[in-house]
């Protein structure tokens, strides 16, 4: 039961399971679930804690199970990156959309330090990466909205 919970959270309800690009998938459901969800930014950051701790066990879980470190399948990273690089920011189709985008380019390229926090033990590695790329978008995007306010 817990082995299966632990994969139902871990792929992200699955999304983790697309052959191509697992990682823009489980990127992509939590954008989904995150606009056709209408809720205060405060409720998706207790949501993208509680997921978070949830991830931490979920992808250890995982990893140990498949004998494969940060196996692609896992998305509950993403899940809480995506979720934590559009918090407090204005809900229009521009902002998803580069949120999504940027937060990508981001988990992608694992600016200092996500590249470093890879060598972290277990569901560490595989979470704390996709928490600093989400910083770095949602500052990227606030950057974006000061300039083009002036």
């Amino acid at each position: 039961m817990l082995k299966k919970l632990a994969y139902i959270l871990g792929t992200g309800l699955g999304s983790g399971y697309v052959p191509w690009a697992p990682g823009t998938a489980g990127s992509f459901s939590a954008l989904l679930i995150f606009y056709l969800i209408p809720l205060a930014d405060s409720y998706w950051l207790i949501f993208a804690v509680i997921l978070f701790v949830a991830g931490l066990w979920s992808s250890t879980r995982i990893e140990r199970d498949l004998g494969v470190q940060d196996p692609p399948q896992v998305v509950i990273d993403e899940w809480v990156g995506q979720w934590l690089a559009l918090l407090f920011l204005p809900r229009s189709g521009l902002i998803l959309l580069l949120g999504f985008l940027i937060f990508r380019i981001m988990d992608i390229l694992k600016p200092f330090p996500a590249r470093n926090s890879q060598v972290l033990k277990g569901g560490w590695g595989i979470m704390i990466d996709d928490v600093i790329a989400a910083v770095y978008t949602n500052i990227t995007i606030r950057l974006i909205i000061l300039i083009n306010s002036r």
